[in-house]
């Protein structure tokens, strides 16, 4: 049993593991800029435009791409993906082929996808609580900005790459051997779940 723990922890550790998930996550989210894109060229056409995921009043695409917040900086959100994700890409294949970026550059991606899914998180409260729809694409772009968030913290914190002080990085990294990162990151995506039901839950299954 020990042997078999011993193994995963290895697994969850290596380059392979962290780096794919964080690829597989990137290319998702990517794939879910490039849809919501699409859709929001076809609502500054038409902002009636009836889009494939309009499903019901609480799962509408129309509803939350017409909202301010979609384009908070005078454009699509959706957009910044289309420039960012290719970025995360490009780290995570550059990085499974066996590159190491320098210590300062893998500090500025955290920081910068660490305000990335802020945002993400802030859009998803907003569609929540204000504009009163979800749009199952921004839900693939939280749920996979979350996952490459986490993948980089965990391989930044094994690297040594944000410049803790020893105490703090020693912590750090003695919660990932006893995979703390996966537990917490575990339970926040079953609370975010569990909010989208308790919010929505009766008009999604009626």
């Amino acid at each position: 049993m020990t042997d078999v723990l011993d193994r995963v922890h290895g697994f969850r550790q290596s380059n392979a593991w962290i780096f794919s998930t964080m690829l597989v996550s990137a290319c998702l989210s990517l794939l879910a800029s490039f849809v919501l894109s699409i859709d929001a060229v076809e609502l500054a056409r038409d902002p009636n435009a009836q889009l494939s995921c309009n499903i019901n009043a609480a799962i509408s695409c129309g509803t939350v791409g017409v909202s301010w917040q979609a384009r908070l900086f005078g454009f699509p959100n959706a957009f910044l993906g289309l420039v960012c994700e290719p970025v995360v890409i490009t780290i995570a294949v550059a990085s499974l082929a066996g590159v190491r970026f320098p210590r300062g550059f893998m500090l500025a991606a955290q920081i910068v996808y660490t305000l990335g899914v802020i945002f993400a998180y802030w859009l998803f409260f907003e569609a929540m609580f204000v504009i009163g729809a979800l749009c199952p694409w921004c839900l693939l772009v939280t749920l996979s900005t979350t996952l490459v968030f986490t993948s980089l913290t965990h391989v930044n914190i094994r690297d040594g790459n944000l410049f803790l002080p020893p105490r703090a990085q020693a912590k750090a990294a003695a919660g990932l051997r006893l995979g703390l990162d996966a537990l917490i990151v575990t339970v926040w995506l079953g609370v975010v779940v569990a909010l989208i039901f308790w919010k929505y839950g009766a008009v999604i299954f009626s």
